[in-house]
């Protein structure tokens, strides 16, 4: 045949066996094709194998089975209780007296110097405390805070 552009016949291409590959290439994949289907029907023979179709099961509820867990802390043990105990000994006791009315002053004028304490506690066992600044037994000393109120804790 020729073309009707060109006046000179087409040439052909020269023949070529196809190299071995090539037949590889449909070989293979129709022998492992052949192979599967072999298998599945080999095992859908039901030779040794029970027709569990044929005869349907009645459907049953089936119990499930829910564990549920919960992370707990462990309770803490309470702090220890420490009890703390202090003897204390009064050496001497004050008792603490208005002075005389000399007529001169109101009842509640008292002068400061006339009881001491030497610290808190012998004024609580004097049953004067807390000591307020103007009191007899007033000290700077007994007042911590320096509020005016001596032995206040």
């Amino acid at each position: 045949m020729t073309s009707p552009y060109t006046t000179a016949p087409m040439p052909q291409p020269p023949f070529r066996p196809a190299p071995k590959w090539a037949r590889k290439r449909y070989v293979l994949p129709a022998l492992a094709l052949a192979f599967f289907l072999g298998i599945g029907a080999g095992g859908a023979s039901g030779e040794g194998t029970k027709n569990t179709a044929a005869t349907p099961k009645a459907a049953s509820p089936q119990p499930t089975v829910t564990v549920t867990m919960t992370a707990q802390a462990p309770e803490p043990e309470p702090a220890p209780t420490v009890t703390a105990t202090k003897t204390v000994k009064v050496t001497k006791t004050v008792t603490a007296t208005p002075a005389a009315d000399t007529g001169t002053g109101s009842a509640d004028d008292s002068s400061s110097g006339d009881v001491y304490y030497a610290n808190c506690t012998e004024a609580r066992a004097a049953g004067a405390a807390p000591v307020h600044r103007g009191e007899p037994g007033y000290a700077s000393h007994l007042d911590r805070d320096n509020d005016g109120v001596g032995c206040d804790s």
